[in-house]
């Protein structure tokens, strides 16, 4: 069983971390420090309760003016580089959540700080309030961000702005008017870093929910520019391809009016939770030239009301020859996720091809 995110926040990370802070500032009590962190609450905490609590508790350490609490962070950033060497740095996502907390009312300060700290750990989510309070400011800010040295302040600029950003405070202005962020992604489009141009296909991706029709003018609009950015418009479509959108399967060149799918099988009309769903079908294209099939399964989950909810997976694209006949195997496996909470009773399976739902049948999920 993986180890639950809140552990990050480790004796040994608590170890490290004072003894970098202890580095740049001499009169600190380490001891007392540790001891203000593990409260009797601490045990309880999820992850971003032990993030904001330890952010918190080293404000009772640092200068009582922002500015300076904000130098002695900068001065705190290279002993943490040295110090942490071997550790993973999620949760130095403290110091984000500092500047989040106690530089709202300083701006520039702040700007400043969060352009160093993402440097070290990423301030996409401490960023979301100043894009909230000082809109145009902020936009205009991380505009020149895109235009950084170093790729993870690039990133924090279509990270930090996206419209969707997971576990993140929303920012309703960028859900509202895609055109906002734009900028900041045109620049960002041919980044020589994949993960500043992943980030902008997320970004895509979010507007895609929202705006469709604007997406598909990028997609347009970017379409043969280099390999990365053909990459990056289909990795930002890949909501509207798993809906089927129909003017986004024609750019794509998907079909599905000359593929024939036979013979669906649930070879498993019975599933225990934790168990396995193996179905087969076969697959044939009709057309006398070669063409991409994208092949997609989606299962029609049963809710708790009584109702299906639909989640389509990628099974796999590429190019069928002329008359070629293919017999898929796929399995899914129910495991016992956080994030979904099963329901035993009659669910549903269909096959998709090119965006078109060809086949569909059910089974049963008992339980374990």
């Amino acid at each position: 069983m993986a180890t639950p995110l809140k552990e990050y926040y480790s004796p040994a990370f608590y170890g490290r971390f004072t003894t970098a802070l202890a580095h740049v500032l001499p009169q600190l009590d380490g001891k007392l420090f540790i001891q203000r962190i593990y409260t009797p609450a601490f045990d309880g905490m999820e992850l971003k309760q032990r993030m904001r609590h330890t952010a918190m508790v080293l404000h009772q350490f640092m200068p009582s003016a922002y500015t300076e609490a904000v130098r002695v962070i900068e001065q705190l950033i290279p002993e943490l580089r040295r110090t942490m060497i071997g550790m993973d740095m999620l949760p130095l996502m403290l110091l984000p959540d500092y500047v989040e907390v106690y530089g709202l009312d300083d701006y520039d300060t702040s700007v400043h700080a969060i352009e160093q700290i993402t440097q070290l750990v990423s301030c996409e989510f401490a960023v979301r309030p100043f894009l909230i309070r000082y809109t145009d400011a902020m936009l205009a800010q991380m505009l020149k961000w895109a235009d950084h040295d170093s790729y993870a302040v690039r990133r924090l600029a279509s990270e930090g702005s996206r419209s969707r950003l997971p576990w993140a405070m929303a920012v309703p202005a960028l859900k509202k008017d895609p055109q906002l962020i734009i900028p900041i992604l045109e620049k960002l489009k041919n980044d020589p870093s994949e993960w500043v141009r992943r980030s902008v296909a997320n970004s895509l991706n979010d507007i895609a929910r929202d705006h469709p029709d604007v997406v598909l003018q990028i997609a347009r609009d970017w379409q043969g520019i280099s390999a990365e950015t053909d990459a990056i418009i289909k990795h930002g479509s890949r909501t509207l391809l798993k809906q089927g959108h129909t003017e986004i399967l024609k750019h794509f060149g998907l079909d599905a009016t000359q593929v024939t799918l036979t013979n669906l099988q649930i070879i498993t009309p019975k599933v225990t939770i934790g168990g396995d769903l193996d179905i087969r079908f076969t697959l044939r294209n009709e057309r006398d030239v070669a063409q991409k099939i994208r092949l997609e399964y989606a299962l029609f989950y049963l809710m708790k009301n009584g109702k299906l909810s639909k989640k389509v997976f990628k099974i796999s694209e590429r190019i069928y020859q002329p008359g070629e006949t293919c017999t898929i195997d796929r399995r899914h496996r129910f495991v016992v996720i956080t994030t979904r909470t099963y329901y035993c009773g009659t669910h549903e399976v269909s096959v998709i091809i090119n965006g078109q739902e060809k086949a569909r049948g059910s089974f049963e999920l008992c339980p374990a």
